[in-house]
């Protein structure tokens, strides 16, 4: 299995339970991969063993490189990061100092772009430029959503994992959450989704997979799972 970011037959467990056995997911780059499924499938745990934050059997790899040893800082530096489910913004400050963090790496290598990268940040959520002084913890869902997305750009990431974006937010702004999605592929980050709305996740993205209970039960191209009978009845709430 070929890609930038390669899972490959992947178990990962809880004490004596399993909750990921033998998955294999790839991302190729420049593409947006998703998984999807109903609650306790296994799709965090995934996302948070490909991070560093869990142990696991078997092979994760990063542009060609085991990630078997590699530390959380070492894989951001190299351009993974993980947009977690919530969001974990500082809540006790500003909206421009949490961006700001999300460069720590950056600003130790003396990266000269940062400023460009604070500026892409701004123009792509103008809502965020507006509120750069106002405290994280007040923003509205989608603003806090926004500042995790903006916050995650800031290490210049060449594969960005999120999970549950679109978790808790109205209609109306998860269409504007996807819109972003989408327009990040076109800057050339690619991105592994993890999500529970599943009819917007396959609209973005070019390949899924479908976790149930811990395994892999259906993947291939988006545009065929939206057509697969099962799919269709399980997760789009349409009749095979």
């Amino acid at each position: 299995m070929a890609g930038l970011l390669t899972i490959e037959n992947v178990s990962i467990r809880y004490g004596k339970v399993e909750a990921v056995h033998r998955v294999s997911v790839a991302v190729d780059a420049g593409k947006i991969v998703t998984v999807i499924g109903p609650n306790g499938a296994g799709k965090t745990t995934l996302l948070s063993a490909a991070m560093g934050l869990l142990p696991f059997e078997g092979s994760i790899a990063f542009d060609g490189a085991s990630l078997a040893k590699a530390s959380i800082e070492d894989r951001v530096a190299n351009g993974l990061c993980l947009v977690p489910e919530r969001r974990e913004l500082f809540a006790e400050m500003t909206v421009a100092d949490n961006i700001e963090l999300g460069a720590f790496c950056r600003y130790r290598r003396r990266d000269p772009s940062i400023r460009a990268s604070r500026d892409d940040v701004y123009n792509l959520f103008p809502r965020l430029a507006d509120r750069r002084a106002q405290l994280a913890g007040t923003l509205s869902g989608g603003e806090r959503q926004m500042l995790a997305l903006g916050r995650a750009l800031m290490s210049k990431p060449r594969l960005l994992m999120l999970d549950e974006p679109s978790l808790g937010l109205a209609p109306i702004i998860v269409r504007e959450i996807f819109h972003i999605i989408t327009s990040l592929k076109a800057t050339g980050v690619s991105i592994l989704l993890v999500e529970q709305n599943a009819r917007a996740a396959l609209q973005v993205a070019d390949t899924g997979y479908v976790l149930e209970t811990g395994e892999v039960v259906l993947s291939g191209p988006s545009e065929d799972l939206i057509h697969n009978p099962r799919v269709a009845q399980s997760y789009l709430g349409q009749t095979a």
